[in-house]
């Protein structure tokens, strides 16, 4: 279970601070089991900081309290500070990306299921769409989306695999994979028959709650030679 340390702390030394921490991080490298760290500044006082530091588990978190590193840090941390700061340590109970939801629910439902009626739901009207496997690289609106999958649940039986993502900041990076049968006519090539496989990552970054801009990347010269179309 993901555990997080709060520790909320004032001090009029925030320049020397955020290089301590820096110190920590070069120092504790390859040691350290802190996975994520943010820092916030309090808007109604400037001197007053909370960091949320996060670890695999609390069992990971305590590996990490017993490196000599991390007690210096604590000692001049303290140091710094206008008083001793708190800690309050929490378990993790839900931890959710609303990007990669809304991500996922695009891919199992428009892409596995064929429901058209999540790209108004999930995608931006001025959404634009970059796709390395076409003529015209970027095209802006979501109906570009539409003929895709058309086209693609139109030529091929598919399973749809999430196979692994990364969040990051407004942005959420898909590694995928897909296996159906070529059951009709794709890219002029009518039915083989034949059982074929496709992967690619897919990067959409996400905008008020809609995907605002996608970028495609697949390896189509496999796909290709395993429907017999290059030799």
């Amino acid at each position: 279970m993901t555990f997080v340390q709060l520790v909320d702390y004032t001090t009029h030394q925030p320049e020397a601070m955020n290089s301590l921490l820096d110190k920590y991080v070069s120092q504790s490298q390859g040691r350290r089991t802190v996975t994520h760290t943010v820092v916030g500044k309090d808007r109604d006082n400037s001197e007053h900081y909370v960091d949320v530091v996060e670890f695999p588990s609390y069992e990971e978190a305590m590996k990490n309290s017993n490196l000599p590193e991390t007690d210096r840090m604590f000692h001049e941390m303290v140091a710094l500070c206008d008083g001793m700061p708190t800690f309050t340590n929490l378990d993790v109970i839900r931890d959710e990306s609303l990007n990669t939801m809304l991500v996922n629910r695009m891919f199992e439902g428009l892409i596995q299921q064929g429901d058209m009626s999540l790209l108004e739901e999930c995608y931006a009207t001025n959404y634009i769409d970059h796709d390395i496997g076409k003529e015209q690289q970027t095209v802006v609106g979501r109906e570009e989306i539409r003929k895709d999958v058309e086209m693609w649940r139109g030529g091929f039986d598919m399973e749809f695999t999430i196979d692994t993502q990364l969040a990051q900041n407004d942005c959420v990076t898909t590694v995928w994979s897909w296996k159906g049968v070529h059951k009709g006519e794709f890219m002029g090539m009518a039915a083989t028959g034949k059982t074929c496989t496709m992967t690619g990552t897919t990067t959409f970054r996400c905008e008020n709650g809609k995907i605002a801009e996608g970028w495609w990347h697949y390896d189509a010269m496999s796909l290709m030679r395993q429907m017999g179309m290059t030799g």
